[in-house]
């Protein structure tokens, strides 16, 4: 007689469903909460229909982004019905309950803890052994080729125009050795491009006095600097070091430290600065640095370290008290500092902020008509630039590979090392060979420019 053979029945496991709205540092927050949630044993859902709870992470900094927030609840809820929401509109819950009732919990930005909470009360978890639920690296919702490395949260400043100290606190540096073994593990899990962020990462380690931990055998010290080598000696599975690009980087003084590490290519020469204006009386109101005639010396000295170096910035058009001479002052500033990537923001009033406060608003008809020269003339700049690359081989990252046209031509889209994902320009790719992968970097020829992107095809 032969013995029965007893099948163990493994519970389907519930789904959740992920909305995740605002900046690089939100999406980070997602990637872990969903990392922690794979590892409880749930499913991930790429609709509605197939969810059984959804998350909303959303955005808080302004006007817009929490009206978006909100549509972003409202549609969850009329598609699923089980909605969790979290992230920086967490701090406005009567807001939120007093337009959607029917949401199942509300946590703040960064509460990991307390949204997987909220998420086994929903949904409770299937516990089983019987499945690798998560991959080496946690699981991302970024392209496996390149991720956002988050080295602290919160900031120290109090610029009039910002309630991110409300949202997400003080600064509070990860440890060094914490945040470098997670860039190992990425790296080795396939990342080839490490975007650093924070709100401030110059500030990285000034709130434990810069720390020091072991790492490899020595004392590493957390600090931007000590940060920028280290990360420049990791290396992928074939030995080729990853690009490392800065972002949100205050211009303190030793930012000019890391300038040689590009120079050296242990680091991607970018920098991601938010300057945020130029004309003195502006950057006063904001409560922001106002040493411009400085900044572009040291740009100067920047340049001429690492001459490839590509500087993004981002602009508030239409800040209160902003006079036609104020802005004036910046656009001359833009022609003198040649940044090479450029985002400008109309001034909004945010709840919570102490711009609100300010005299002298600015007529939302004359800020959108500067909103429009500074673009015209950042676009100029832009154009100029990308034009001087003409004739260049230019390491390229793949984003994505095309199907083949009607003639078999394979094309791609990829980045330069002067390009950001998401945030910045694109390198089109013709003719691509078939052996060329998403993730790979390759050397390319440029052929053409516009204003914001690059056309060429792969070096022979």
């Amino acid at each position: 007689m032969r013995a029965a053979i007893m099948a163990t029945q493994i519970k389907a496991a519930p789904k959740v469903g992920m909305v995740s709205l605002g900046c690089p540092k939100a999406l980070v927050d997602s990637e872990r909460i969903l990392t922690k949630l794979r590892a409880d044993g749930y499913g991930l859902s790429p609709d509605y229909a197939g969810a059984d709870v959804v998350l909303v992470n959303t955005c808080g900094f302004l006007d817009s982004a929490k009206e978006e927030s909100l549509e972003a609840i409202g549609e969850a809820i009329a598609e699923n019905g089980r909605v969790i929401v979290t992230g920086c509109m967490g701090n406005e819950a009567d807001v939120i309950r007093a337009r959607f009732p029917g949401v199942l919990a509300i946590t703040g930005a960064h509460q990991y803890e307390d949204v997987v909470s909220a998420v086994h009360a929903a949904a409770p978890p299937a516990r089983g052994a019987f499945v690798d639920l998560v991959p080496e690296g946690g699981l991302k919702l970024t392209p496996r080729h390149y991720s956002y490395l988050k080295i602290s949260e919160g900031c120290n400043h109090s610029c009039a125009f910002c309630i991110i100290p409300s949202l997400r606190g003080k600064l509070a540096s990860r440890r060094i050795d914490a945040v470098l073994r997670e860039a190992e593990k990425l790296v080795s899990a396939g990342t080839k491009e490490l975007l650093v962020i924070s709100q401030d990462t110059s500030a990285y380690g000034v709130d434990t006095r810069h720390e020091s931990r072991e790492w490899k055998g020595r004392d590493v010290r957390a600090h931007m600097t000590d940060l920028a080598r280290e990360l420049g000696g990791l290396r992928t599975s074939e030995g080729v070091a990853p690009w490392v690009r800065l972002h949100y980087v205050y211009p303190y003084p030793h930012v000019d430290d890391v300038i040689p590490l590009m120079a050296e290519g242990l680091l991607t020469p970018y920098l991601d600065i938010p300057f945020q204006h130029a004309a003195p009386n502006v950057l006063k109101a904001m409560k922001r640095p106002a040493n411009e005639a400085k900044v572009l010396e040291r740009i100067r000295n920047w340049r001429s370290i690492a001459p490839d170096i590509a500087i993004r910035s981002s602009f508030v058009i239409g800040f209160p008290g902003e006079t036609e001479a104020d802005f004036e002052y910046l656009l001359e500033w833009l022609d003198e500092a040649q940044l090479d990537r450029v985002g400008a923001f109309r001034f909004e009033p945010v709840e919570g902020a102490q711009a609100n406060a300010l005299p002298n608003p600015v007529p939302e008809e004359v800020k959108e008509e500067r909103f429009q020269r500074i673009m015209a003339k950042t676009a100029a700049i832009s154009a100029a630039k990308l034009a001087a690359k003409v004739g260049r081989d230019l390491p390229v990252i793949i984003d994505e590979i095309g199907e083949p046209d009607e003639d078999g031509s394979i094309g791609a889209t990829g980045r330069s090392q002067a390009d950001a994902p998401e945030i910045d320009g694109h390198v089109y790719l013709r003719d691509v060979a078939a052996t060329v992968k998403e993730g790979d970097i390759v050397s390319v020829a440029i052929e053409d420019a516009d204003e914001h992107d690059l056309f060429g095809v792969v070096a022979k």
